[in-house]
Formats: C-alpha cells, sequence, structure tokens
C-alpha cells in the first residue's frame, strides 16, 4: 500500500510538472524565409472603357423621335439613318409654302404675258369691237364721199363721218394703251421678287425637314443610346454614341501615391467580371498630368489602349486593371503580409536563435502577394509571419518555418 501511494505521488509530480514546464514553454510561431526570384511588380487597381475613336450623336432641333432605326450595339455606315426627328407645325409650314410658289408663280405667268387673264378679255373684246366699228365707219365715210361728188350728199354729213371715224380711231388707240399699260416693267419686278421669297420660304421649311433626318456622323457601333421612338428632343440633347470597338481607350485610376511607378509603355491586363477568366492586353498610352478625387481617394487617370478585335469589352464598363510596373530579376523578396509599419518605418522580425528581432528593412518593387528588400535583409534571413500573439523584439518563440 506504501509502495502504491509513493508511485501515485511522483505521478502527480510529473503531470504538475509537465503543466508548468507547457505554460513557460515558447509559443509556436509561423516563419518563412527571405529568398530571391524573378519579381513580377505588378499594380492592382480599377478603370472604365472607352472607344478610342467616337463621336456623339446630337439632335438638330427640337420635336418628337418619330422613329430610332438603330439598338444599342448595332453596327452603322457613315451617314447611315439614326432617327427622325418630326416637328408637328413643319408639314403645316411646307403646305402653305407650296401654295405661295404656285400663285407667285401664277400672278408671274400672267404679268410676263400682258396682265391678269380677265381683264386681257375685257380689253381685247372692246378692242375687236371698236376695229369692227372703225371698219365700218369708214366704209361709210368713203360712200359719202363719193355722194358728194355726185351732189347726192352734203358737205355736213360728209364731216360727221369723219368725225365718227377719228372718234372710233381714238378709241381704238385708248383701249390699246389702256392693253400696253396694265402690266409694267416693274410690276413684273415685284412679282419675280415675290416667287423668290416664296421659293426661299419654301426651301427653309424642306432644309428643316432634312435636318430632322440624324444621321451616323462616322462609321462603328452604337453604344450608350438613350432615346426611343415617341421621345421629345431639344437642340443638342445626346442621342446616342457612335464609336470603332477594334480598338479601346481605358482610364485607369491609379492612387496618387503610386502614380510614380507608372510610365508610359508599360503592359497593362484588363479583365472584367462579367467575362470571367477572359482577358485584353494593351500598354500604357499617357501617364496623368493632373490628380482627380474618386469618392474618397485623389488618383491620376492613366489612358491605356487595348485591343478589342471580338467587340466583347463594351463602352462603359467598369473594369479591373493590372500595370505590370517592373520585371526585377533575382530580387529579394518576403511576403507582403510579414512586412511591419509603424512610427519609425518599415521593419520585420527576424528570428535569431530562438527569439526575435527587430530589423528595420528598406522596401523596392513589390507583387500582388510579396515586396521585395533592398537593405535590412540576406537570402535565407527567417522573418515572422502575422499571428494572434503579439510580439516583441527579445519575446522566445518556437518556430515554424515554412517555405524554402
Amino acid at each position: 500500500m506504501k509502495k502504491w501511494l509513493l508511485t501515485a505521488l511522483a505521478l502527480a509530480a510529473a503531470v504538475i510538472g509537465w503543466g508548468i514546464l507547457r505554460k513557460t514553454s515558447p509559443p509556436k510561431i509561423s516563419f518563412i524565409r527571405a529568398k530571391r526570384i524573378t519579381l513580377v511588380s505588378t499594380l492592382p487597381t480599377n478603370g472604365k472603357v472607352e472607344p478610342f475613336e467616337w463621336q456623339a450623336i446630337r439632335a438638330s432641333r427640337s420635336g418628337i423621335l418619330s422613329r430610332v432605326r438603330v439598338r444599342e450595339g448595332q453596327l452603322v455606315a457613315r451617314d447611315e439613318e439614326i432617327a427622325s426627328i418630326r416637328e408637328p407645325s413643319l408639314q403645316t409650314d411646307i403646305e402653305a409654302s407650296e401654295a405661295r410658289v404656285a400663285e407667285a408663280r401664277a400672278n408671274l405667268s400672267a404679268l410676263e404675258g400682258g396682265g391678269r387673264p380677265a381683264e386681257l378679255a375685257e380689253i381685247d373684246s372692246s378692242l375687236k369691237q371698236a376695229e369692227l366699228q372703225y371698219q365700218q365707219e369708214q366704209k361709210d365715210y368713203g360712200a359719202l364721199q363719193r355722194l358728194a361728188k355726185e351732189q347726192a350728199a352734203t358737205a355736213v354729213e360728209v364731216e360727221a363721218a369723219h368725225q365718227k371715224v377719228e372718234q372710233s380711231l381714238t378709241a381704238i388707240q385708248g383701249l390699246e394703251r389702256r392693253r400696253e399699260s396694265l402690266v409694267g416693267k416693274t410690276d413684273v419686278a415685284a412679282a419675280r421678287a415675290r416667287l423668290q421669297d416664296a421659293e426661299a420660304a419654301l426651301n427653309l421649311a424642306r432644309q428643316r425637314a432634312i435636318q430632322g433626318v440624324v444621321r451616323a456622323p462616322m462609321a462603328g457601333v452604337i453604344y450608350g443610346l438613350v432615346v426611343r421612338t415617341g421621345g421629345y428632343v431639344n437642340p443638342g440633347d445626346l442621342l446616342a454614341n457612335v464609336g470603332k470597338l477594334d480598338r479601346l481607350r481605358v482610364q485607369v485610376y491609379v492612387d496618387e501615391p503610386e502614380l510614380g511607378r507608372v510610365g508610359e509603355g508599360q503592359p497593362v491586363t484588363i479583365t472584367w467580371q462579367a467575362l470571367a477568366g477572359k482577358q485584353w492586353d494593351g500598354r500604357v498610352e499617357r501617364t496623368p498630368s493632373s490628380i482627380q478625387p474618386l469618392g474618397t481617394r485623389q488618383v491620376g487617370e492613366v489612358i491605356c489602349s487595348i485591343e478589342n478585335p471580338g467587340h466583347e469589352l463594351i463602352p462603359g464598363t467598369n473594369v479591373d486593371a493590372v500595370i505590370r510596373t517592373a520585371v526585377v530579376p533575382k530580387a529579394l523578396v518576403i511576403p507582403k503580409e510579414s512586412l511591419r509599419r509603424d512610427a519609425e518605418g518599415s521593419f520585420v522580425l527576424l528570428l535569431t536563435g530562438d527569439a526575435v528581432e527587430r530589423r528595420a528593412v528598406t522596401t523596392g518593387f513589390s507583387s500582388i502577394s510579396e515586396v521585395e528588400i533592398t537593405q535590412g535583409l540576406a537570402e535565407g534571413d527567417t522573418v515572422a509571419l502575422p499571428s494572434e500573439i503579439v510580439l516583441k523584439p527579445g519575446d522566445r518563440v518556437t518556430p515554424e518555418i515554412g517555405g524554402a
């Protein structure tokens, strides 16, 4: 019994000792070794797509869209009809102008022909009667002259017949003068001027009708269509855009602190969440000349160009962009999460023996997951990864080392 009790006490003492030792043993911390790789430095951000060559299609005048002949994404030729704008009062103006032109032409034709038909007919009828009467009175006058020679008619009768001839001749001359004075040169000129004014008004109304047909200013694809048949538009209102989608421009928004990494000619990769697994490659065309606010960010608009042969990427879409800012051979790198920062700058917790020490470092280029260390570490140095345990320089640890 005594022997059994001693054994139990010894076992209990061992368990208690093991618990004490466990509580005081250093915590397990994951570490990674600094290594050399070919680092592809990238800058992930976002952007917006627009055609490299495009033009806005706008209403030339106010009115109702009687028809819209295109749809979003449709390929159109230059001068192809896009829409027709109907002005309710325009057809009435055209018909009224046509009536005025017809009336002016009729008046001018009558004046150039000698006057208005009714007046001319009246004068011609009176003139014909006067000429017949004149001929008859001349015959009577000649007969009386012959009779007077034979003393069968008196001189008074002969003179009276002569007076009638003179009166008929005077009437004929008066009618001829009236006919000639019915239309003057100034009347014809005024009629021609009225016809020109009426024709000008008609041409203006017809030109307004032609302007109601909206045509494509260039060949390309319709996008940003904002109108439909039956809608009312004012002069200058945007109807749609037309652009060439074989080549696109992407406005890539780069945060101000990162702009120093971006240069013309750098490769860029564009992805669109709506087409997972698809990417478009291009180049940086132009770096920004100013900084603009974008929500809570201060960004520069970096202009990139990409090829889009299948027209799968459409204007106005929001896309993700990755700019390849540099390729560094044999770069000494560590995971980004192992880099720490405070008021004194960037540092890592370096494993030295079974403890950690603070080591200030200088960084260079970076990729999505790794950062280059240009000063402060050597290849093979082991740095702590983040953990739930707050480490301080000098803390002892039980290292679990991963990586090559």
